[in-house]
């Protein structure tokens, strides 16, 4: 017998406010009728009798078989996920680099070509120009901001787009719906790294995305606990691409940490809110201080892609990218005279955290190559946290007068 006894729902009617979702969407209880999500820390499930288990192997009948596949706690944090996302279906994964893997490796198969934006997380990187050309899927680098490039870059056997937006470190913005509008008249799917952006700030799939993926590991975790990432698409595409390569290779997310998510959610609309406030104020309080070369924030009018911002975003984001004199020396100088904002290659904790994306996130790239995305060697990834931002601007300038 199946023990999940009950759901949240909404009134007939009535359309729950997205703050609402974060806190209730998906909701399961079982007969004890707990408040807070269960956490299912179960492996597997009990039938009620040897015909039941065949008729859910072979799909006749509904409810769980094994947390490889599906499990009651993840699948709250997938349904809460999709309802926020405005997704038909939702699923979690191990990390986020399991959550882009899976979302490409899913839909390819040898001969087919993807066309990706080269302002790409390293690890993204080593995914489309190692990963899968050793599997007989070719790709295409373009300058994700030049659209002549992304229609240049098609060949009739091209089947996936993939770019993220804003980018990982430079915060570039890409044209969602005019790339989507070229992957699919080429006949292709737009996948979409949302992470720096979060699903408050941008939503792909209003923009024609096609699938979108998250590190959970970030913003929606929030505190750096855990890892995980999640998959959002149709459920034609979750059905007929997704389903069988999640099920047999194991990307699946751990029931702890979907509880830990799930708690996340709960509070993401409060953090992201104060965050990106005080990333725009930080932005621009940066943008006069002696050292600094240049900083990138899509909520900063001198932004490269300020109108796309303005179209398709809610707001700036909590990331900043920022430039000091002096290259690594200087950089590294500021990075190690802050003493509030801690050196970590981690992102959209609750905590504020800066990288020198040279010699981390992006220190696999040649020197040429870093020099062809923007990333210089003075370069410095901040990644704002719920701190008061008047001891962060203090923070900075401290950092910055040790140059």
């Amino acid at each position: 017998m199946n023990r999940i006894a009950s759901a949240t729902h909404v009134a007939p009617g009535e359309a729950p406010g997205l703050e609402t979702l974060l806190v209730h969407g998906g909701t399961t209880r079982s007969g004890f009728g707990e408040t807070s999500e269960a956490l299912f820390l179960n492996s597997g499930f009990v039938y009620d009798s040897a015909e039941a288990a065949e008729a859910r192997f072979k799909g006749e009948a509904g409810g769980f078989i094994y947390s490889r596949y599906a499990n009651p706690t993840v699948d709250m944090f997938e349904k809460r996920m999709a309802m926020i996302e405005g997704a038909e279906a939702a699923r979690g994964t191990a990390s986020g680099m399991a959550a882009v893997t899976a979302a490409l490796l899913c839909q390819l198969r040898a001969g087919d070509h993807v066309v990706a934006s080269r302002a790409l997380f390293g690890s993204c990187l080593y995914v489309i120009e190692d990963l899968l050309p050793r599997y007989g899927v070719p790709c295409t680098l373009v300058d994700g901001t030049d659209l002549a490039q992304w229609k240049a870059a098609v060949r009739p056997e091209t089947k996936v787009f993939f770019l993220e937006t804003p980018t990982n470190p430079t915060l570039e913005v890409l044209d969602l719906q005019a790339i989507a509008d070229i992957a699919h008249d080429a006949g292709a799917r737009l996948v979409v790294d949302n992470v720096f952006a979060t699903p408050l700030g941008q939503r792909p799939m209003h923009h024609g995305a096609d699938v979108v993926v998250y590190s959970a590991t970030k913003h929606i975790d929030g505190q750096g606990r855990c890892l995980g990432g999640v998959i959002l698409a149709s459920e034609e595409f979750v059905a007929t691409e997704l389903k069988d390569f999640y099920r047999h290779t194991g990307p699946s997310l751990s029931p702890f940490n979907a509880w830990v998510m799930l708690k996340g959610l709960e509070t993401l609309a409060l953090r992201v809110e104060r965050q990106c406030a005080s990333a725009a104020r930080i932005a621009d309080f940066l943008s006069g201080q002696p050292g600094i070369v240049r900083v990138i924030y899509p909520g900063r009018d001198d932004h490269p892609q300020a109108d796309v911002v303005r179209r398709q975003m809610a707001f700036g984001g909590p990331m900043i990218a920022f430039e000091v004199e002096g290259g690594k020396t200087g950089a590294f100088k500021v990075a190690n005279a802050l003493q509030i904002i801690k050196i970590s290659n981690n992102l959209g904790d609750a905590k504020s955290l800066v990288t020198h994306p040279a010699t981390t996130t992006h220190q696999r790239l040649t020197p040429e190559a870093r020099a062809a995305l923007g990333i210089t060697d003075g370069m410095l990834r901040l990644s704002i946290g719920l701190e008061d931002p008047r001891d962060l601007e203090r923070d900075l300038a401290r950092g910055l007068a040790s140059l």
